[in-house]
């Protein structure tokens, strides 16, 4: 017996870490700092699923499993196409929700958590309410769940996006009141000088998001970060990468790792763009890659060598202090 007493001890370090959720519970809000159940700073990294209806594949509960036991995420992204026919939300809802159910399902299972994320261009209020009403219905009690209510508004003002928003915080917090919601901002969440000026006010437990493609998007947008940080606004980097914006054209690693750094350096959670495998830089799958995992390295992109290394290195950093 104590044999057995001196193995979990020496093995629970490790298993917490593999349980982000039982290892931070529900996670909180302080001031610009995401928290963990006892108030300790925390630092999520993960990856996003790419649209939901142009592969929905890699929507399976072997996938997330994957992600978690050997790329060492802490959560994963669902990210619910909305507008594009024949398979957005808008146009096939069924199935929208079943793909995005099948994530969240997973990663409960798996101790880890999971984004559940709009993923649009365009405000579609009424719709939007409807989708999070029903998610919040069912899944607002796990602590598992962050709700991410617009992926990235393009030309919408600031003052558009903020109403939009604080119907939708409304909505969820008539039936979930703790976990996270993430705000997106105009131009494709980079205009946090905007946010830091004109905050959503009298409300917990939101971030806002910020969105980088390194070889597009360097200091500058840092900068944004900084002055966003300095006025108080906790930042969540929802979806990010090592390319240009477009998603394709050589990774530029320098600027990405210096992104990274900076995440870090700041505690602000960070989440790669995507697991999919479309012809592109910012896919990090090919078509070989199976809808389950079990991924060779041959079946990874330069990207996702690269950011399966990041994610793991920084695991067994964590793991090791």
């Amino acid at each position: 017996m104590r044999r057995y007493i001196i193995l979990i001890l020496i093995f629970l370090p490790t298993l917490l870490f593999a349980q982000p959720v039982k290892k931070y519970g529900q996670l909180k809000v302080i001031g610009t700092q995401l928290c963990d159940q006892q108030g300790q700073p925390v630092l999520l990294r993960g990856m996003s699923f790419g649209w939901h209806n142009f592969w929905p594949r890699f929507y399976t509960a072997g996938a997330v499993k994957w992600l978690h036991n050997d790329w060492k995420v802490d959560l994963v992204r669902a990210a619910m196409g909305i507008e594009p026919k024949p398979n957005g939300y808008l146009h096939a809802k069924a199935t929208s929700l079943k793909a995005i159910e099948t994530v969240i399902r997973a990663a409960i299972e798996q101790n880890i958590y999971v984004i559940v994320d709009w993923h649009s261009h365009n405000i579609q209020l009424e719709e939007a309410k409807a989708f999070f009403k029903e998610i919040a219905a069912r899944y607002g009690n796990y602590p598992h769940l962050i709700y991410e209510i617009f992926n990235e508004p393009d030309q919408e003002s600031w003052e558009e996006v903020k109403a939009y928003s604080v119907e939708l915080i409304k909505t969820i917090r008539a039936i979930d009141t703790d976990n996270i919601i993430l705000v997106g901002n105009p131009h494709w969440d980079q205009d946090l000088h905007l946010v830091a000026d004109d905050p959503i006010k009298g409300q917990t437990n939101i971030m806002y998001t910020l969105h980088y493609y390194a070889a597009t998007h360097k200091q500058f947008l840092r900068d944004r970060g900084e002055y966003a940080l300095s006025k108080g606004i906790p930042l969540f980097i929802s979806e990010s990468a090592g390319m240009e914006a477009t998603g394709n054209g050589p990774l530029n690693e320098e600027e990405w790792k210096r992104w990274i750094d900076w995440s870090e350096k700041n505690k602000i959670s960070w989440v790669t763009w995507s697991v999919s495998d479309k012809d592109e830089t910012c896919s990090v799958l090919y078509p070989s890659a199976s809808s389950e995992g079990g991924w060779k390295e041959t079946d990874l992109k330069q990207s996702g060598i690269l950011t399966r290394s990041y994610l793991r290195e920084r695991f067994n950093k964590n793991l090791n202090k």
